[in-house]
């Protein structure tokens, strides 16, 4: 599936159930393991379950694959692994405490440009 229409439908998925603060880097240019990183925030263990189950449910309607799911026993935080995309979503605490946006996130330079190709769909 195109990358960008998987992102599309994580993001959508992650809005269907409320989930703040959704970001999505681009790491194509950090690591080969994965194109894209779209962390987001759900108010309680619930919530948490329900984001990630929601992403599940949405990709596997779509014909993609979930290669993995890891943390949905707390819901504290739950990595969706999709292979090309890889989902975290987590309680705010846990998300402040771990701040992936920095340790993945570019120099500045880095970010605006993946951005501007984000938005012009390159």
């Amino acid at each position: 599936m195109d990358i960008r229409k998987l992102q599309k439908i994580v993001v959508s998925a992650l809005e269907d159930i409320k989930g703040k603060e959704i970001e999505v880097i681009n790491t194509t240019k950090l690591t080969s393991m994965f194109d894209r990183l779209v962390i987001a925030t759900g108010d309680s263990n619930r919530q948490v379950k329900a984001l990630a189950r929601n992403v599940q449910d949405k990709v596997r309607e779509a014909g993609a694959e979930v290669v993995s799911v890891e943390g949905e026993e707390t819901g504290e935080w739950v990595l969706v692994d999709l292979g090309d995309i890889v989902v975290h979503v987590m309680q705010p605490s846990v998300r402040q405490y771990y701040n992936l946006e920095e340790l993945w996130q570019a120099t500045p330079a880095q970010r605006r440009k993946a951005a501007e190709q984000q938005a012009s769909g390159e």
